[in-house]
């Protein structure tokens, strides 16, 4: 069961999906507006946060964005069929994942299911690349000395391409592997969040050192 905050303004919407997700054994707190959720985690912090893209006052991409600032709750956007630049913006904001609209509630569910083990996930060893530090029993990475912050699907991705020196993985594996989907359609899933951790680990993100993009193959992690 997990503890879940839903922000959606369509009553109807927002009703069906509160009853499917307590079906499922999730305990369900759902607001109507941006400010209400970010009031609401700044008081009591869900396990994950499922927001409307349009929602009235402040959107969903814009309350994941804020978010982002003070936690690294995990995300999952709610968009309409159709609207890529919803998804790509969202992504780059720093959402998990994102489900289209209509919403099919056994979907949602598997992919609430799907990041939530993605935060959950450890294992129990360090390693250095240099003055990049990867603790994965603490789940914590580090330059420099400094934490760096990143979301539980960023740490997933970044553990991953860490297992694999310098061998290339493809869109599909990761897709497979950190976000438990298989549709090449999703991949922009994975070069958003190849971005957003360049953005994090490396000392010039324009010019990666660590995760090296191999055109039409996928990205490959080789410290210098």
């Amino acid at each position: 069961m997990a503890g879940i905050l839903l922000v959606e303004d369509d009553p109807s919407v927002r009703t069906a999906l509160e009853l499917a997700l307590s079906r499922q054994g999730h305990s369900v707190t759902a607001f109507t507006t941006g400010e209400e959720a970010l009031n609401h985690i700044r008081a009591r912090r869900p396990e994950i946060a499922i927001l409307d893209v349009m929602l009235p006052g402040i959107d969903g991409v814009e309350v994941c964005r804020r978010i982002r600032r003070f936690d690294q709750l995990p995300v999952i956007l709610l968009t309409a069929r159709g609207d890529d630049l919803d998804v790509v913006v969202g992504l780059e904001a720093g959402a998990d994942d994102y489900v289209i609209k209509p919403v099919e509630p056994r979907v949602l569910d598997a992919r609430i299911r799907a990041v939530l083990r993605r935060a959950e996930s450890a294992s129990s060893d360090r390693i250095a690349f240099g003055d990049l530090v990867i603790d994965r029993g603490a789940l914590k990475v580090t330059r420099a000395g400094r934490e760096i912050h990143l979301t539980p699907t960023e740490l997933r991705l970044l553990l991953e391409l860490v297992r694999h020196p310098g061998q290339v993985l493809n869109r599909r594996h990761l897709l497979r592997v950190v976000w438990d989907h298989s549709h090449i359609a999703d991949s922009r899933l994975v070069d958003a969040c190849v971005q957003r951790v360049r953005a994090k680990i490396e000392p010039v993100p324009a010019e990666p050192v660590f995760i090296h993009t191999v055109r039409g193959f996928g990205y490959r992690f080789s410290p210098p």
